[in-house]
């Protein structure tokens, strides 16, 4: 049984956040486990007021599912949103006791959720900042914006080439989400060394909210299950196209992750792919 750690928010009617990722990642038989950094009803976007998880709250949270001997065998740990830089402090030091635990090298993937264009940051700066520095050097892969990306680099990214070498210079394998492609395109850049591959799908004028973490959620799946990263990414790019084409053709204001369990592990939507 492939085990999961997720550190990141919860949203109870929104597929978003980490509560989305556990639909993704129970669809590929990988058990989830949900540490929640902040609690909403329902899409901060929508207006929401979250409950912060505070810091003792979350660490001792922590501690229990160490205390269940879970550390040992979590093949997978996720990263996503931080409202506080203690909480962050405390998921380094997670991570950190997962690898010594753990009786083989877990996957771990960081996605730095820090802010978007045009808005910029949506997190507080000291929150960005712990996560560039804590979180970041600590993952195996980041699953950043284009505009996060950005800010890491230090470069500014516009476009697939930019962003592939806004990846080289920031040093860590990345899957970068919400890059322009060709005309009417949105793409998910792979950038791992030297190795630069856009996968680009049709861009709606209005998608659901959660696109990243599906990407961050279903590329995570692919590499426990032993794709090669490329083939992870590839599939992890087709996913989030077949949701989006699904929950324009259903008529859903969210993705429709549960109902399209089945779909997400064996996505069929067409991709195009361009190699840099």
């Amino acid at each position: 049984m492939a085990l999961a750690l997720i550190m990141s928010s919860f949203v109870a009617a929104s597929r978003i956040g980490g509560a989305a990722q556990q639909y993704v990642l129970a669809a590929h038989r990988i058990d989830p486990v949900l540490a929640p950094t902040v609690m909403f009803g329902r899409s901060p976007a929508k207006g929401s007021e979250g409950q912060v998880t505070a810091p003792p709250v979350f660490r001792r949270m922590l501690a229990d599912i160490e205390a269940d001997a879970m550390f040992g065998y979590v093949d997978l740990v996720i990263t996503g949103h931080f409202s506080l830089p203690a909480q962050v402090e405390i998921a380094a030091e997670v991570l950190e006791r997962i690898r010594a635990a753990a009786e083989r090298r877990p996957v771990v993937i960081v996605d730095p959720i820090m802010g978007d264009a045009p808005g910029g940051l949506y997190v507080k700066p000291e929150v960005a900042a712990a996560v560039a520095d804590r979180l970041v050097p600590l993952a195996d892969w980041i699953t950043p914006n284009l505009w996060e990306l950005s800010r890491l680099a230090g470069l500014e990214a516009t476009d697939a080439t930019s962003a592939a070498a806004a990846a080289r210079k920031l040093g860590r394998p990345a899957l970068v989400t919400s890059v322009p492609a060709g005309p009417g395109e949105i793409g998910l850049l792979f950038a791992a060394g030297d190795e630069a591959v856009l996968f680009a799908h049709p861009k709606l004028k209005q998608a659901p909210n959660g696109t990243g973490d599906l990407v961050t959620a279903s590329f995570g799946a692919g590499l426990v299950e032993g794709l090669a990263p490329l083939a992870a990414a590839e599939r992890a790019a087709r996913a989030v196209a077949e949701a989006v084409q699904a929950s324009k053709a259903w008529g859903s204001p969210e993705l429709p992750l549960v109902a399209l369990a089945d779909r997400l592990v064996n996505p069929t939507a067409k991709v195009r792919v361009q190699r840099l």
